[in-house]
């Protein structure tokens, strides 16, 4: 499974941005960042520049380090297969079905991001003519 780092910094600027209850046009103006392009940012579609990335860390007042550490630990938490995810964790509580293919469920992350929105990945397309029997395919 992988997960794009662009698109774990884009959910949790979203998250960070959405829990002060602000605008992307707020945010972008304090940034001095077009609002197309943090919206893409955001998105996941943009790769943010590092320069970038610190404007709009500090329009939201997020250290850059503090988003950089939760990044790594949302991939790292997707990047588990699902046989290293133990049954329970210590109090009790089941650790299995948090893992989703393509994004981060909430569930496996810290900082209550019940809002964090999810989205599949695919990691191919299908395309065929019509009438044509469809061939055996195999997911990349």
């Amino acid at each position: 499974m992988t997960v794009l780092l662009r698109e774990a910094i884009g959910d949790r600027l979203r998250h960070a941005r959405t829990n002060q209850r602000r605008t992307l046009r707020e945010v972008s103006r304090t940034a001095r960042v077009s609002l197309g392009y943090l919206s893409e940012v955001e998105r996941g579609r943009k790769e943010a520049s590092s320069e970038l990335l610190a404007a709009i860390c500090e329009a939201l007042e997020l250290p850059l380090s503090e988003l950089l550490h939760h990044v790594a630990s949302d991939i790292g938490a997707v990047q588990q297969t699902p046989d290293t995810v133990p049954d329970t964790v210590p109090d009790g509580r089941s650790e299995r079905g948090k893992l989703e293919g393509g994004r981060v469920l909430p569930s496996t992350l810290s900082d209550d991001l019940s809002d964090l929105r999810l989205q599949p990945m695919l990691s191919h397309r299908l395309t065929s003519k019509i009438g044509e029997t469809p061939k055996a395919v195999v997911a990349a």
